[in-house]
């Protein structure tokens, strides 16, 4: 099926303030009031026509939302739904007591399309989607199948079962996370349809869970083992500004940690100490970011010092030790979960794709706070690395996690060395479902009067500011090259701030803090012309802020200078002592045995190594190579697309002239 010719982009609209913080609020000695002062352009606003990204997402949209369709049809998923509802004779389908949650998560990605662009036939679907759904659902709005189904059966053997009583098993149910992924997919389904048959399903079963859990005399007390639903609540409580909504999602991040609540889950699932108090990143990646974005959500609507200092110390935490250079987080296959400080393995590293989503959500969020260049850093770094290489050139093949070497034996991915048709655990192809159509929300931001232009890709959009509105156009072939030509059309010349971020590649630093660095910093600079002519620029903390009464058709041309270059890491880390990391623009680069079949295991990068950059338009569905005289290197998100081999990004460094 096709879903989509072209692409716009979409996010709530959050409130805005006066004035803008241009620092993270720790670097600030004036006491700020904390709020979400930046706001995302809407998604129907974002005409996507760049060939980096418009082709990842069409692929999404015209493959690999159907294929996830057929494998949830085949498994039973859809089944589960048809059985709670006693339509459908049969046992609990599948092996995870989160799977209904593959459902939503596809209707979610389908959603984002149809804010894009209408799709009559795709509408459709997700209304029959929808229908089967709600057929599950018990008549107090309780939705979880399998409980439904049999409550003395889970589908996994490590859920336990006592009385078979709803909210029993907290820690490892996933009801409460099921909960969270349907809340998410149904407001954006209501934002792309404005039809509230998904949204309906939703809010009976928040309803519930605000009628359930608190410290009343009937109530439950407890908080989920897996965290998301609190930014689902968040995001209804936006919508609908019913705050029993909000205070439900303070109420289970104010009591992780807390004993007098429940019995404590333990640091795998930040249930140690109380969410302010924490300062490492410890535990499940994916619960972890999922909560940060939640207690980020809590700062902002709340003006809560407490949570944006705990977060701060958060991100510090993981830019500083726990980042792999790919962008990815969560180095430990055990408990797919933060390893020690610097502990950021090759071989073994895990990185699951839905870590990496989540990362994203989490810094777009602060991002929306502060204004703050860091985040977007982390963010585009994300997205052309450590994200995007968890789904195959195909659309129909996946990365649960992203390992920065294979030896072409060590099967990291689930039992294959290789990407992967499914999952029994199929979060992350839906997770990639649901994300990858909403990229275009990325690009631009806005506060009163100022317009921040946060990625670099060709588009049109239009955008309303405090005084005026604009149609902004950028024309670039990155991230192959660092040229962006971007047209302004304001509606009426007055005065507004574009800034335009300069990406950390560009600024010379890899990203944030210590844990990596450039071997050799550059002198080129970034340059930028308005209406032809060169403009002298003084860098505003990571930007190009121009203020100006801007006419109708004024062109900017930005040139990002792109060179290969070498990434060295802090010495902490055992693993990469001796040995660089080459990147090109935003692109981390890997070597493959494919390319090097009969020097692979002896590949080095000596010091008096120069670099080619190849344009190779037929491979891999388009790239850039690096060449020397002593190997190829190929960007690392397009990596296992040719059979299983031997990569590693990571090549050691000879230092011999």
């Amino acid at each position: 099926m096709t879903f989509l010719k072209t692409i716009t982009i979409a996010v709530s609209l959050l409130m805005t303030v006066l004035g803008l913080c241009q620092q993270r609020f720790k670097k600030s000695n004036t006491p700020q009031k904390l709020a979400y002062t930046i706001t995302p352009v809407n998604i129907k606003n974002v005409k996507l026509t760049d060939e980096f990204w418009l082709p990842i997402i069409k692929k999404v949209q015209e493959k690999t939302i159907e294929y996830a369709i057929k494998k949830c049809e085949e498994e039973g998923r859809l089944d589960n739904f048809l059985i709670a509802g006693k339509q459908k004779e049969g046992t609990v389908k599948g092996q995870m007591p989160f799977d209904d949650t593959d459902v939503y998560k596809i209707i979610e990605g389908a959603s984002n399309t149809l804010i894009s662009e209408p799709n009559l036939k795709l509408e459709k679907l997700l209304d029959s989607l929808i229908g089967i759904i709600k057929i599950g659902q018990e008549k107090d709005g309780y939705l979880t199948t399998w409980r439904t189904i049999n409550p003395a059966k889970p589908p996994a053997p490590w859920v336990p079962v006592i009385e078979g009583k709803r909210w029993e098993s907290l820690q490892i149910s996933h009801e409460l996370y099921n909960s969270g992924h349907l809340i998410e997919a149904a407001i954006v389904h209501f934002e792309a349809t404005g039809k509230r048959n998904f949204l309906d399903i939703a809010i009976k079963n928040a309803d519930l869970l605000v009628k359930t859990f608190g410290d009343g005399k009937d109530q439950v007390q407890g908080v989920p083992g897996h965290q998301i639903v609190e930014t689902g609540l968040v995001k209804l409580y936006q919508l609908t500004n019913n705050k029993s909504y909000l205070n439900l999602a303070k109420y289970f991040l104010d009591n992780r940690g807390n004993p007098k609540n429940h019995k404590l889950y333990g640091a795998y699932s930040q249930d140690d100490i109380p969410v302010i108090q924490q300062k490492e990143a410890v535990g499940h990646a994916v619960r972890a970011v999922y909560m940060y974005a939640g207690m980020t959500d809590i700062a902002a609507i709340e003006n809560n010092p407490s949570y944006y200092n705990a977060v701060n110390k958060l991100w510090d935490n993981i830019v500083n030790n726990k980042m792999y250079i790919t962008g990815g987080i969560g180095s430990r296959p055990d408990g797919e979960a933060f390893g020690d400080n610097y502990e950021l393995p090759n071989l073994t590293g895990y990185n699951e794709t839905c870590a990496a989503i989540g990362n994203v959500y989490w810094n777009h969020r602060l991002h929306n706070m502060s204004g703050n260049v860091d985040y977007f850093d982390v963010i585009e770094r994300t997205l052309y690395n450590g994200l995007i290489s968890g789904l195959s050139l195909d659309g129909k093949k996946f990365f649960y996690p992203n390992a920065l070497e294979s030896d072409g034996v060590y099967k990291f991915n689930r039992g294959e060395c290789t990407r992967q048709s499914w999952f029994d655990c199929s979060c992350c192809p839906t997770n990639l479902i649901r994300f990858i159509p909403s990229i275009p929300g990325l690009i631009y931001s806005t506060t009163q009067d100022f317009l921040y232009v946060n990625l670099y890709a060709s588009n049109v959009a239009n955008i309303a500011l405090n005084n005026n509105n604009l149609e902004i156009a950028q024309k670039t072939n990155y991230p192959w090259d660092g040229k962006v030509a971007i047209s302004v059309s304001p509606k009426k010349e007055t005065p507004f701030t574009l800034k335009l971020r300069i990406p950390s590649w560009a600024r010379n630093q890899v990203l944030a803090g210590d844990l990596y660095h450039y071997k050799t910093i550059s002198a080129a600079k970034t340059t930028i012309s308005i209406n032809g002519k060169p403009f002298a620029y003084k860098e505003d903390s990571g930007y190009i802020s121009i203020t100006r009464k801007w006419k109708k058709g004024e062109t900017i041309l930005l040139n990002f200078p792109m060179e290969v270059k070498e990434v060295v890491t802090n010495y902490k880390v055992e693993g990469n002592k001796g040995k660089v990391s080459l990147q090109y623009g935003p692109i981390v680069y890997a070597i493959e045995e494919i390319d090097n079949p009969t020097t692979f295991d002896k590949i080095t990068v000596n010091a008096n190594d120069t670099y080619k950059v190849v344009k190779e338009p037929t491979l891999l569905e388009g790239i850039n190579t690096i060449q020397t005289t002593n190997f190829t290197a190929i960007p690392y998100y397009s990596w296992s697309n040719r059979g299983v081999g031997k990569m590693k990004v990571w090549i050691n460094y000879e230092d011999k002239k």
